[in-house]
């Protein structure tokens, strides 16, 4: 059970980039998720997958004696649904109905922001991932996660603001 749930049901075994396809599909999901008018499986599934990749990712490790294998991705999992969670609740209380194609879509920024963290690795994210064991396996993703969140948030502001009344 930690091995199906710390590759995410075996997407970490796809290649290459096994880190953004799980969340691809996570976002997939997600999309579907919302406009079968499940908005809040999102932040659910956030909690979810933190949990359990809490619980499965130091048994995967232990059991494989790996740092930090590629095939881990439940950390993914988990950032991104807290990063589409910024953009998907709002738009849930507004009442838009398609994620897919309104607000820009909603989920485009949180998707592009969480793989551009996950991989620059700045700051506080950059810390988590130097930490050795299953917390900082977690732990980087998640911080990269709430501030792809922020960085959705603050762009959707900018383009709501800004852009789309300059746009006319």
């Amino acid at each position: 059970m930690s091995r199906l749930i710390a590759t995410f049901f075996g997407a970490g075994f796809l290649r290459p980039a096994s880190g953004t396809w799980a969340s691809a599909i996570t976002v997939a999901l997600a999309v579907v998720a919302y406009q079968a008018g499940w908005a809040l499986a999102v932040p659910v599934g956030f909690v979810v997958a933190t949990l359990t990749g809490f619980w499965a990712v130091p048994l995967y490790l232990r059991a494989t004696g790996g740092e930090d294998p590629s095939e881990v991705v439940i950390d993914e999992v988990a950032g991104q649904l807290l990063a589409l969670s910024f953009t998907v609740i709002p738009l849930w209380q507004h009442g838009i109905a398609n994620l897919a194609t309104g607000a820009w879509p909603g989920w485009l920024g949180p998707f592009l922001l969480f793989r551009l963290f996950d991989i620059w690795k700045p700051w506080l994210v950059g810390r988590a991932d130097r930490m050795s064991g299953p917390a900082g396996v977690m732990l980087d993703d998640l911080w990269a996660g709430l501030f792809a969140g922020i960085g959705s948030v603050a762009l959707a502001g900018v383009y709501h603001g800004v852009v789309e009344p300059w746009l006319g």
